[in-house]
C-alpha cells in the first residue's frame, strides 16, 4: 500500500516517487587539514564549483581539531569572498545562540550569544568557541550557503555545531545571517581563531 499525502503518492512499495525526489547532494570537492592555517574553497581554482550552478551549498566539517588550546576564546570560525579569494571581508550581519551540558551533569545553558553577533561587520564569523585539544576533542557541523552567485539579493546562511568543548562541555552552536552585498560570492575560508588546524575534513556539496 502506497504513502498518499494530499492525493500525491510519496512512497509506493517502499520506493519514493520520483517525481517527488528533489535536491539530491553533489559532492563537489574534499579538503583535508594538516597543521593548515586556512582551508578555502574558491571558484575556479582546481575546478570548485562555487557559482550559480547550485542554489545552495553546504559545507560540512567533520572531526576539525585545533593544534593549539585558546581557552575560552578558541573557536572555528569562516568569512567569504566576492574577489576569488583575494579579500575575505564581506559584511554580515548575524545572529548566534547555544546550548550545552557538561560531563559531570553539573552544568546546562541555553543562551543567546550577542558577544558572536556581527552587525554588518566584516570580520570572521565564528561557529563554535573554547574548542579543546585533547585528543578526544574537537568540532563538527555544517554551513549552509543560499544561492551564493545572486546578483539581486543578499546572501543567507545557517550554521550549526556540536563542540567539544576545553572543559569537557558538549555545546551546540546555532549561528545564522545574510552576506550583505548584492555582489556574487566565490569563496570561503575556514580557520580557527587561535592557531593551525591540526587535522579534520571539509567536505562542500551543492544542492539543485
Amino acid at each position: 500500500m502506497g504513502l498518499i499525502s494530499n492525493g500525491t503518492t510519496l512512497l509506493d512499495a517502499g520506493a519514493l516517487d520520483s517525481g517527488v525526489a528533489t535536491g539530491a547532494m553533489t559532492l563537489i570537492k574534499t579538503l583535508t587539514a594538516s597543521s593548515d592555517g586556512t582551508l578555502s574553497f574558491v571558484h575556479g581554482a582546481s575546478s570548485v564549483v562555487f557559482d550559480g550552478t547550485y542554489k545552495e551549498y553546504i559545507f560540512k566539517c567533520v572531526n576539525m581539531h585545533a593544534s593549539s588550546d585558546n581557552s575560552q576564546g578558541q573557536e572555528f570560525e569562516f568569512n567569504v569572498s566576492i574577489d576569488s579569494g583575494s579579500n575575505y571581508n564581506v559584511a554580515k550581519t548575524t545572529t548566534t545562540f547555544r546550548s550545552g551540558h557538561n560531563e559531570t551533569d553539573t552544568t546546562t545553558q541555553l543562551s543567546y550569544v550577542g558577544s558572536y553577533d556581527l552587525a554588518n561587520g566584516t570580520g570572521f564569523q565564528g561557529v563554535t568557541e573554547g574548542d579543546g585539544i585533547d585528543n578526544d576533542q574537537c568540532c563538527s557541523g555544517t554551513i549552509h550557503i543560499y544561492n551564493p552567485a545572486d546578483t539581486t539579493f543578499v546572501k543567507h546562511y545557517m550554521s550549526n555545531f556540536n563542540a567539544y568543548r576545553h572543559n569537557d562541555f558538549s555545546a551546540n552552536w546555532y549561528t545564522a545571517g545574510y552576506v550583505n552585498t548584492t555582489s556574487a560570492v566565490n569563496a570561503i575560508r575556514f580557520r580557527f581563531l587561535g592557531g593551525n588546524m591540526d587535522s579534520g575534513t571539509i567536505k562542500m556539496y551543492g544542492i539543485k
